[in-house]
C-alpha cells in the first residue's frame, strides 16, 4: 500500500494535520494524482543536488502533462482548469531554484510519515497532549469572536461620526445663514426661535461628541484588553509549537488565523484613528465651552498609536527557523560558509506594505560572526502561497571573523556546541504618518565549522527547546537545567518519526530508559540532567548516550531504512530482555536489535535447541555501515549460513520474532533472487577456480578457543566444496564477516 493510500485512511484529526502543509507551493491535487510517482522519486538527494531536482522538475512537468491528456479525454472540465493552473503556478515558481520544490515535497513525505507513526501510537505524549489543550483550542475561537465583535463596533462607530458630521454641518449652515441677516432681522421672532433651535443642535452635537468619544474609547480599551491578554497568549502558543517542530513535534499550524486577527486589529486600529483625525478636523470648524474633543482626542490618539507600534512589533516573527536545506531535519544548527534559509513574516497584511519594508538580517553583536550574501530584502505578497507579507533570506552564510591576530577564533573541530548564537532582523514601517522600527530574532543557533559536530549541536537545539520558551536566553548552557524523562523520551520517539519515518513504541522507550537512568524509573517525575543526555559516557563506553542513538538514526537512514519503517526491527531491547522473549520460541525464531557496544551496528540474536532440550543463543557481530554499504541486511537475513561443527551449513534463521516466516517479512526487500552460479569446469578465469563469498559464520563449541586464520573469509577449497555440495548456488557480490560464539 503506497503511503498516500495510508494517509488516506487516518482518522480525521490526523488529516486535518496533513491538510495544514499542503498549499500552492505544493497542492495537494498533484501529491493525490501522482502518488506513486512521486514516493518512488529520491526527493531528498534532490534537495541537496541541483542538477538531479532539474531533471526531477521536468519530470514532474511531464507527469502532470500526461495527467492534463488523460483529464482531457475524460472532459473533467474542473480538473483541467486547476492542473492547468498548476502547471504554470510550479513551473513559474520552481524554474530558477528547483531544489526548493525538492525540499518542500521531502518535507511533506516525512511529516507524512510522522503523523502515520504518530496514527499507530497507542498513546500520545505528555508534550503533544499539551500543545492539542482544548482550552487553546477555545480561546482561539474567543479571539475570532472578539476580534470580529470589535471590528463591527469600529464600523459602526463610523456611522456615529458620520451622522455627527452631517449633524455639525446642518448647523453650521443654519448658523451662518443667521449671521448673514441684517441685525434688524435679528430681532424678529422668528429668529429668536431658530436660535433656540441652534442651541438645541448644539446641546445634541455636544451630547453626540461625548458618545462618540466614548464609543472610540470602548473599541480602544478592547483591543488594549485582548492584545494583552488572549491574542498574546495566542501569539506565544504559536511560538511554543514552532518549538515543538523545529524538535521533531507535530507541524505546527494557526499563523494564517493570527495574521487575519492582527490584520483585522490593525484595521480597526487605522479606523478609530481615522475617525479621530475626522473629530479634529470637525473641531477646527466648532468649538466651544466644554467641548470634550480637545480634552480626550489627544490621549485617545496616543493610546491608539501605542497599541498599533505593539501590534505591529508583536506581528513581525520568524516564520521558517534558520535552517541549511542540506539538513532540514536539524534546524537552527548553522555551518559557516554554508547557506541556510530563513522567512519572516509580518502578520499585518496590508495591500499598501506590498514591497515597502525592507528588512536586515544579522548575527549576534559579539562581532564574532558576520552574514554574507544578500542580507536586506524587501517583503512582498507574491511569494507566499497564501498572499502573506513576507521575505525569504535564501543566500546568508555564517563566517566566523579573523581575530586581530591573524588566526581564526574557535573555528574548527573545537568549536563550542553549546555557545548560542542569535540571528536578528530590523526594519522599518512608515503608514499614514507613522513611522515604527521593528525587531526580531530567530530562536538560538549553534554554529558549526564541520559536520561532525552537528550531532551535539543538535543536541544542544532539542534539550534547549525541550526544556524552555524563553527565546533568547543567550547563557542557558552555563547552567543547563534538567528534562522531564517523560518529555524526553517522547522527544526522542520524534527523532525517528521525523528522522526516519517511524516513532518508538513503549517497550523501546523503557529500554531508552533504563539506558540513560540505569535503572527502572517512573517516568513521570524522573528528572535527567543535560550531562547524563550528552556529556557523560555510558558506564564502560567511551560514547555518550545521545552519541550512541544518533549513530543508530543514521544508520537506519542511510542502510536499513525500509526494515525500520515496517515495523521489522525491535532495535532497542537489551540482551537479558531478548533472551526471555526467544527462550519459548520456535528454533530459529529471531529478532533484530541494535548493538549497545558498537556505534551504529545492528545485530540479530536466534534460538535454537539441543537434542538433550537445552535453549541456546546466538548473536552475530553486529553489522556496521561499512558492511551494509557492501551487502543489503535484506540480503544477508536471506543468504545467511551457519557452519556447525560437522561442516553443515544450513540458515538458522526462520522466524521473524514472534512468529512471522522470514521471506514473509523481508522478501520484499531482497535485491534479487540469489543467481546461479556455474560450476568451477563450465567458467571463471582460466587456471582458476571461482571464487564465492556468502555471509557466514561458525559456531565454535568451545567459545575460549582462539580464532584461527582458516575462520576468515574467503574460505577455503574443501569448505566451499562442502558448500557447493550442501547449498543451492548463489552468487553474492561481496562477503560480510561475522562471527558468532555458542551461549
Amino acid at each position: 500500500m503506497s503511503q498516500w493510500s495510508q494517509v488516506q485512511q487516518l482518522e480525521i484529526k490526523f488529516l486535518e494535520q496533513v491538510d495544514q502543509f499542503y498549499d500552492d507551493n505544493f497542492p495537494m491535487e498533484i501529491r493525490h494524482l501522482l502518488a506513486q510517482w512521486i514516493e518512488s522519486q529520491d526527493w531528498e538527494a534532490a534537495s541537496n543536488n541541483e542538477a538531479m531536482a532539474t531533471i526531477l522538475l521536468q519530470n514532474l512537468l511531464i507527469q502532470v502533462d500526461e495527467q492534463l491528456d488523460r483529464v482531457s479525454q475524460e472532459k473533467n472540465l474542473l480538473l483541467i482548469h486547476n492542473l492547468k493552473r498548476i502547471r504554470k503556478l510550479l513551473q513559474g515558481k520552481y524554474h530558477g531554484n528547483p531544489m526548493h520544490i525538492a525540499v518542500i515535497i521531502s518535507n511533506c513525505l516525512r511529516e507524512e510519515r510522522r503523523i502515520l507513526a504518530a496514527a499507530s501510537m497507542p498513546v500520545q505524549g505528555p508534550l503533544e497532549k499539551s500543545l492539542q489543550n482544548s482550552v487553546v483550542s477555545e480561546r482561539q475561537r474567543n479571539v475570532e469572536h472578539k476580534v470580529s465583535a470589535i471590528k463591527n463596533s469600529a464600523q459602526m462607530t463610523d456611522q456615529d461620526v458620520k451622522y455627527l458630521e452631517d449633524l455639525q454641518e446642518e448647523f453650521d449652515f443654519r448658523f451662518k445663514t443667521i449671521q448673514s441677516l441684517e441685525q434688524s432681522d435679528k430681532n424678529s421672532a422668528l429668529i429668536k426661535q431658530e436660535m433656540l433651535t441652534l442651541q438645541a443642535m448644539l446641546n445634541t452635537l455636544d451630547y453626540k461628541r461625548k458618545e462618540v468619544l466614548s464609543k472610540i474609547g470602548r473599541v480602544i480599551h478592547e483591543i488594549d484588553v485582548l492584545m494583552n491578554s488572549m491574542l498574546t497568549e495566542e501569539l506565544l502558543d504559536w511560538k511554543r509549537r514552532q518549538q515543538i517542530a523545529c524538535i521533531g513535534g507535530p507541524l505546527h499550524g494557526g499563523l494564517d488565523q493570527l495574521q487575519n486577527c492582527f490584520t483585522l486589529l490593525a484595521e480597526s486600529l487605522f479606523q478609530v484613528r481615522r475617525q479621530l483625525e475626522k473629530l479634529d478636523e470637525l473641531l477646527t470648524r466648532l468649538t466651544y465651552d466644554g467641548d470634550p474633543i480637545p480634552v480626550q482626542r489627544p490621549q485617545l490618539l496616543e493610546k491608539v498609536n501605542f497599541l498599533l507600534y505593539n501590534l505591529f512589533r508583536n506581528s513581525f516573527v520568524v516564520e521558517r527557523q534558520p535552517c541549511m536545506p542540506t539538513h532540514p531535519q536539524r534546524p537552527m544548527v548553522l555551518k559557516t560558509l554554508i547557506q541556510f534559509t530563513v522567512k519572516l513574516r509580518l502578520l499585518i497584511k496590508l495591500p499598501e506594505l506590498n514591497y515597502q519594508i525592507r528588512v536586515k538580517a544579522t548575527i549576534d553583536n559579539n562581532r564574532r560572526f558576520v552574514l554574507c550574501g544578500t542580507h536586506v530584502k524587501a517583503m512582498n505578497m507574491d511569494e507566499s502561497a497564501n498572499g502573506s507579507l513576507s521575505v525569504e533570506f535564501r543566500h546568508l552564510q555564517p563566517k566566523e571573523m579573523k581575530s586581530s591576530a591573524g588566526s581564526k577564533g574557535n573555528e574548527g573541530p573545537h568549536m563550542v556546541t553549546e555557545e548560542l548564537h542569535s540571528i536578528s532582523f530590523e526594519t522599518q514601517v512608515c503608514l499614514y504618518g507613522l513611522t515604527m522600527n521593528l525587531e526580531t530574532s530567530s530562536l538560538p543557533v549553534v554554529m558549526i565549522s564541520n559536520v561532525s559536530q552537528l550531532p551535539n549541536a543538535w543536541a544542544s537545539i532539542i534539550w534547549y527547546n525541550l526544556s524552555t520558551n524563553d527565546p533568547q536566553n543567550m547563557s542557558f548552557f552555563n547552567n543547563p537545567p534538567t528534562a522531564t524523562l517523560s518529555q524526553l523520551l517522547e522527544v526522542l520517539s520524534w527523532q525517528f518519526s521525523s528522522y526516519v519515518g517511524r516513532g518508538l513504541n513503549s517497550e523501546q522507550l523503557n529500554m531508552l530508559a533504563e539506558k540513560l537512568t540505569g535503572q527502572q524509573v517512573s517516568y513521570n517525575d524522573y528528572q535527567l540532567s543535560w550531562a547524563k543526555f550528552c556529556k557523560e559516557h555510558l558506564p564502560g563506553k567511551s560514547f555518550t548516550f545521545w552519541v550512541w542513538l544518533e549513530a543508530i538514526l543514521d544508520l537506519i537512514k542511510k542502510h536499513i531504512l525500509p526494515l525500520w519503517i515496517d515495523g521489522y526491527i525491535m532495535g532497542f531491547v537489551s540482551k537479558e530482555k531478548e533472551r526471555i522473549l526467544l527462550k519459548d520460541k520456535t528454533p530459529g525464531t529471531f529478532l533484530l536489535r541494535f548493538s549497545e557496544s558498537n556505534l551504529g551496528g545492528i545485530t540479530f540474536t536466534w534460538v535454537d535447541q539441543l537434542e538433550n532440550g537445552e535453549v541456546r543463543f546466538h548473536s552475530v557481530e553486529p553489522y556496521n555501515k561499512g558492511r551494509l554499504t557492501a551487502l543489503p541486511f535484506a540480503d544477508i537475513l536471506r543468504d545467511y549460513k551457519v557452519i556447525m561443527a560437522d561442516n553443515v551449513p544450513e540458515n538458522p534463521l526462520k522466524y521473524l520474532y514472534p512468529d512471522i516466516p522470514k521471506d514473509k517479512a523481508f522478501g520484499k526487500h531482497y535485491s534479487c533472487q540469489p543467481n546461479e552460479v556455474s560450476k568451477p569446469s563450465e567458467g571463471g578465469v582460466k587456471g582458476y577456480v571461482p571464487s564465492v563469498f556468502i555471509p557466514v559464520s561458525k559456531i565454535l563449541i568451545d567459545s575460549t578457543d582462539p580464532h584461527s586464520p582458516s575462520d576468515l573469509l574467503p574460505m577455503s577449497p574443501s569448505v566451499y566444496a562442502v558448500l557447493r555440495e550442501h547449498l543451492s548456488p548463489t552468487v553474492i557480490e561481496t562477503a560480510v564477516r561475522c562471527r558468532l560464539f555458542h551461549s
